[in-house]
Parts: C-alpha cells; structure tokens; sequence
C-alpha cells in the first residue's frame, strides 16, 4: 500500500534521513519505534506528502506521489505530534471545519462528525469550546479530525505526548479497536509498550537510519542469547555502577529510573558476583530480577545505548 524507497532528507548540509527503505501494507498495524530526534517525524512528514525529500520516493499502491499526491492525500488521516485545532472552536465546530476540508458536507458530514464524537468519547463535550478542554481531550480530538473521512491509512506521530496516564491509555484503547476493524496504522513512538500493544510489525530508527525490522519476536531474537538483570536497592551509588562494569567488560550498564540495568550473555552466571560487588561497595540489593528480552534491550544491543537516553 505504502512504501519507501531510498528515502533521504537533507536540511542544508544535515542529513536527518539517511535513506530508508519502508513498506505498509493494507490492513497492517506498523510501529515506527525510535527515540527523540531519530527523523521519525521528518519521514512522517514526507511519507504524507507534506515534505519533498532530497532524494529517493514515495509510493501509494505502486505508484509515486512526487506528481500525484492527490491520490494519497484523499484517503489518508494524520494525526500531527502538536495539537492542529481551533481552540476559540468548539469540538463540533472544528469537526465541521475539518470534515469541509476532506469535501464532506450535508447529512454525510453530520453523520460522520455524531460518529467521530462518540468513537473520541466527546459526545457530551461537543459544544465546549476547544481551549477549555486538556490536555488529553485535544489530543482524542485531533485523532478524531483524521478519521472524519474514513481514511484507509492512518499516520500518527506521537499521538500520546505530554498527557496523563488515563488519557493515554483511553487513546490507546481506541487506536486497538481501530486497528482490530481493519485500519492500516503507521504509528511513530518512543514509547516501547505503546508500538508493542498495537503493532504486528516494527520498524526500529536511530539518527535518520532504519537500524532492524521484523516482528516483535523477529527483533526479540537478535538478543535471545542475551540478558538483562534489573537490580534495586535503596541507594545505587555510581562507583557501584562503575565497578559492575569494570567486572563484566562486555556488559553494558545503565540506569532507569530507580533501578540498574546489566544487559550481558546468557552464558555468564551473574548474580553471586554481582551480590558480592555489592558487598565490597557497601550496597544492600533489595530486588534482582531476570527480565526476558524486550524491544528495550534489542536497542540497546544495536546502539550500546537505552531508547530514551
């Protein structure tokens, strides 16, 4: 349905995509996976039309949209990474705007706008003026704006950005349904449990390159020989961090949250060396966890960094 082909974007003499190969088909569910400032956006942005790359293509059902982006753009949603409504609006209001946009009119757009409202779950705050709404509810009417024309392929950039927990799970809740009714989804994230609930396949991107794709057990593979110990403690002081990696040379070590992390091959029997590092450093352990393989270590094998560093 939708691929890219050498896909490279140059601002001035910085190259922000480097030439990737991507491909969608009809009815999947893709994850664009990568952390901030990867070019998930800038490819977003060129895979919709919106901007022209320096070099390479892009193709809608076999066919290049550089002269025709028409046939791409009538049948496709986007959900922007920054809030695109009209906040002095109210909720029904932008709808219309945006349904007039899309060529909708008379009872088909109000059809289509009762049905977005009440799939957003912003039915009884239609008449509400935009600016009184949070956060979340912005975003919900965002994705609602993407979805009056019946779109068969639907982009979204970030779409849970900077909301609370419940809005974000409420928005994730509805892209699952929208995905089991059949919607073609591209959806770029750095949040790894987001793009592992809703994804069937994945594509993972760092510094304006397409580092690994495959399924989630397809990329979980790559570090099947690997693990991961998640240690906790009251405190976990830096020359801890410092001697665990000075006594497993080809681990990698790092911090998240209030926990360290010690990726390293499934071969080395860990733990009582690590319990007496701790010993000779004064750290009590309170929690040492075996983690089975995630997308989070997958990256980290491919760029000896974590996905949110």
């Amino acid at each position: 349905m939708l691929q890219a082909r050498n896909l490279q974007k140059k601002f001035k003499t910085k190259e922000v995509v480097k030439k990737i190969n991507l491909e969608l088909g009809a009815g999947e569910s893709v994850g664009l996976l990568g952390p901030n400032g990867a070019g998930k956006s800038t490819t977003i942005s060129m895979l919709s039309s919106l901007v022209q790359p320096t070099s390479g293509d892009v193709l809608w059902n076999n066919v290049s949209i550089k002269d025709n982006p028409e046939a791409l753009r009538k049948t496709l949603g986007v959900v922007p990474q920054e809030i695109s409504l009209y906040p002095e609006l109210t909720a029904r209001e932008n709808l219309k705007f945006f349904g007039r946009i899309y060529g909708l009119k008379g009872q088909i757009l109000e059809h289509r706008v009762e049905d977005v409202l009440v799939k957003i779950g912003l039915k009884e705050r239609e008449k509400d003026q935009v600016k009184t709404f949070s956060g979340g509810m912005k975003r919900r009417l965002n994705i609602g704006a993407a979805l009056l024309h019946l779109p068969s392929l639907l982009i979204m950039d970030e779409p849970t950005v900077g909301i609370d927990p419940q809005s974000r799970a409420y928005i994730l809740n509805t892209v699952k349904r929208l995905v089991e009714e059949g919607m073609t989804l591209l959806y770029t994230s750095h949040y790894i449990e987001e793009v592992e609930l809703l994804c069937d396949r994945i594509y993972i991107m760092d510094e304006g390159e397409i580092i690994a794709f495959g399924t989630k057990e397809e990329l979980k593979s790559l570090v099947s020989g690997n693990q991961t110990i998640e240690l906790k403690g009251h405190t976990l002081p830096v020359l801890f961090e410092e001697s665990l990696q000075k006594h497993f040379p080809a681990a990698t070590v790092y911090r998240e949250e209030e926990s360290l992390l010690l990726a390293l091959a499934k071969e080395e029997e860990p733990l009582p060396r690590i319990f007496a590092i701790a010993a000779e450093n004064g750290v009590t352990i309170t929690s040492a966890i075996v983690k089975v393989p995630s997308l989070e270590d997958v990256f980290l094998h491919l760029t000896g960094r974590a996905l949110r560093d």
